[in-house]
């Protein structure tokens, strides 16, 4: 028998190289982040000891949410800025969370993107497109092991028909 499969966790796979923005940016400016950076959210942080604190998440659909209410209300007082946008609190994953643990997150909660955090540091980011790419590596993975292990149960299966064969 072969070995079983190591299940991959979020950090064989994130991204370590996430572009963040500051809770005192502006709508305009953090517009204008997500479109220079073709992304669609982006981690809020706090620096501590230079370190990238998690304190919130902000998304294309909070920006546009914000941007049209003022476009159609009128100029709020205070002015916008992602802290008066982002979504506090979101819901994160540590680097050691199992992908199908990822998976039932992004598929129960329909998000595109997940944090992955540790004591409150961002690590990293996990997108929809990297958990189907790790998916698909498994499932190909898995297919090829259970076939291997399939050939191996019909080869000894066949070496050990040889004992039986009555030679008299």
């Amino acid at each position: 028998m072969t070995d079983q499969q190591r299940t991959p966790c979020a950090a064989d796979f994130m991204n370590r190289h996430v572009e963040v923005v500051t809770q005192e940016m502006t709508l305009t400016e953090v517009i204008r982040f997500l479109l220079k950076h073709k992304v669609s959210n982006a981690p809020v942080v706090e620096h501590q000891d230079e370190k990238h604190m998690l304190v919130g998440f902000v998304s294309e659909r909070d920006c546009l949410s914000a941007l049209s209410n003022e476009l159609f209300f009128g100029n709020p007082s205070p002015a916008q800025t992602v802290r008066t946008i982002m979504s506090a609190h979101p819901i994160c994953i540590s680097p050691e969370t199992e992908l199908f643990s990822i998976v039932s997150i992004f598929v129960s909660h329909h998000l595109r993107h997940l944090p992955v955090v540790e004591n409150g540091i961002l690590m990293g980011i996990v997108s929809r497109h990297e958990i189907l790419a790790a998916m698909e590596t498994y499932y190909d993975h898995s297919l090829h092991n259970q076939e291997h292990e399939r050939l191996l149960r019909d080869t000894s299966q066949s070496l050990n028909l040889r004992f039986l064969i009555d030679r008299s």
